[in-house]
Formats: C-alpha cells, structure tokens, sequence
C-alpha cells in the first residue's frame, strides 16, 4: 500500500510566552497535521473535498472572483468559537470529513510539541525540522507496522525553508542507524490554493490548533473547549499515530 500524506503547519512556529504578553503571545504549540490516503483513494476524496466546502462555504465562494478549485478558507479562518457555535453545518460537514476519511482507509495525522523555549534560545527553523523529522519517523513506523511493501508519499504546504526541509527529510531517508525506508521521496511542496486535498489538510490542522491550545494552556484558552466538545470523539477515532508533545521533539 502506498499512502500520501498531506500536512500543514499548526500553532505558531513563534515563541510563546502566555495569552496577556505583549508580543509572544499566539499559540503554546506548533506542529504539523493533516490526512493520510490511499494513492487510489486521492482522487475520491479531492472530489467529496470539493463538494462539500462548496455546499458549505457557496455563499462566500460566490462572493469571490476566482475559480471554485481554486478558491480556498484558511483552517484557522473557519474553525473559530463564533463559527463552530453559530453554524451546525460546519459542526457535521467536520465529523463527516473525519467518518469519509477513515471509509477510505485513511487517518487523521498529527505531530506537536508544547513551546517552552524563552525567546532568546527559540529557533523557528530548528523547530520545525525536527516536528518533520518526528513526522517522517512515525509516518516511516505506521508503514513498517503495516507490511514490508507499505510505503508513503509526504506533501507539504509552501514554506520559505524549503531546500533545509527537503535536505532534513532527505537526511532521514538515508542516513544514520535508522533510515525511513518508507518514505519514497523527500517532501513535495504544494500551492494549497490549487490542491483541495492541502486545503482538508489546512482544516484539520486549524481544528488541531485550536484544540492542542486548549489541551496544554486551559486557562488561557477555554473558548477553546467547544472544539473539544463538538470534536475529540471523531478526532480521537479517526487519528494514527498522533500526539502533542510536553518535550523537545
């Protein structure tokens, strides 16, 4: 079985220090999250992706001069308290997206970590390699657990690091005691605009924001309870090999 595996950035890749500071202040967490396919089943998605964000966002869509394929709305745009209260729509559209994704022997993925570097030793870059470096590896195990000829395919989302990131992966991929012999290839990068896949991607990792925020700083973010509420049951059902980590990566 060959899988592709399309994720996107979570949180703030910025430092954090709590909800009042001045300036870092954004997310306590950063990861990567997104859905894991079936080659065969890519297309079947695209297609059920596509018909249902233009059942569910027509109004907006229609409003705006571009083309319905290439038409998208940030994660981090529709998953708010407001839109997830006001509009049952979004609440089933999400749930039905986890159940058509396990349908089509997918999974749900996502890696994190809790940010507790003070600014002065935050590195952006650094973190974000290794938040790859740990989502290659536990890709790399899914497949190794499924069988010998598993393997996957990684797409990213556009990102101006991108020759250190495909030099990461393909670090990885060959080198040391432990190479990830199931990733194909080093990550491909996509324009999310274009691909409606990238775009469920973009979705489940604005919701995983929103919820891991929750999860590792409560006090500061209990609007975000609702995601929780309407949303872990099908999360935790329909995810693999995925977690928030409270230490570096």
């Amino acid at each position: 079985m060959t899988y592709i595996a399309y994720l996107d950035e979570f949180g703030h890749i910025g430092p954090y220090i709590s909800k009042k500071h001045p300036k870092h202040n954004d997310s306590p967490v950063f990861g990567l999250a997104g859905i894991v396919l079936p080659v065969d089943e890519v297309r079947g998605f695209t297609t059920w992706f596509f018909k249902r964000k233009c059942e569910l966002l027509d109004f907006e869509i229609n409003r705006a001069n571009k083309h319905r394929a290439e038409w998208e709305k940030k994660g981090s745009s529709l998953y708010t308290v407001k839109n997830v209260e006001q509009y049952p729509e979004l609440r089933k559209a999400t749930n039905r997206m986890f159940n058509n994704i396990l349908a089509l022997r997918g999974f749900v993925f996502y890696v994190g970590i809790k940010k507790t570097a003070p600014p002065d030793k935050h590195n952006p870059n650094k973190l974000y390699r290794s938040i790859l470096s740990e989502a290659i590896k536990r890709l790399n195990d899914f497949c190794t657990d499924c069988s010998p000829q598993s393997n996957f395919i990684l797409a990213l989302d556009e990102h101006n690091q991108r020759s250190a990131l495909v030099t990461q992966a393909s670090r990885d991929m060959f080198g040391g005691s432990d190479p990830r012999r199931s990733l194909i290839e080093p990550p491909f990068q996509l324009e999310s605009h274009r691909y409606q896949t990238m775009q469920a991607a973009d979705w489940i990792a604005g919701l995983i924001g929103r919820i891991s925020a929750y999860e590792v700083d409560p006090d500061s973010f209990g609007d975000n309870r609702i995601f929780k509420r309407y949303f872990e049951d099908r999360l935790r059902r329909s995810q693999r090999r995925s977690g928030i980590r409270s230490h570096k990566i």
